[in-house]
């Protein structure tokens, strides 16, 4: 789906917080309902000022090659020129869709 060149800014909700990366690579999983991110962009240091928020972002994601991110979990995702600086907040405004892990009624059979 993506070329070298392209840049892809992927918003998704974990653990109550919403997670702003970039990434060079976006694609549909092989596993149902799950997307793949990779190679991943972090801005290069050239200032003086660190980002706190990156800097636990790069550690989080420190020798990680791929993610699959649930897609119920993802807000948005935007082509972008370039990469920028990755950060946690916090998710307070985002509501979940809501999802239900206990299966559904099931007809029972009734035995004479």
């Amino acid at each position: 789906m993506a070329t070298s060149s392209e840049i892809y800014k992927v918003t998704f909700l974990n653990k109550g917080k919403v997670y702003e990366l970039f990434v060079r690579q976006v694609f549909q999983s092989d596993l149902y309902g799950f997307i793949e991110v990779e190679d991943y962009v972090f801005d290069e240091v050239t200032q003086v000022v660190v980002d706190p928020s990156e800097e636990k972002l790069k550690n989080e994601f420190a020798g990680v090659r791929r993610s699959f991110i649930p897609i119920q979990s993802v807000i948005r995702i935007d082509e972008v020129e370039k990469g920028g600086v990755s950060k946690i907040s916090s998710g307070d405004n985002i509501t979940p869709l809501p999802v239900n892990y206990i299966g559904g009624k099931t007809d029972h059979v009734k035995s004479d």
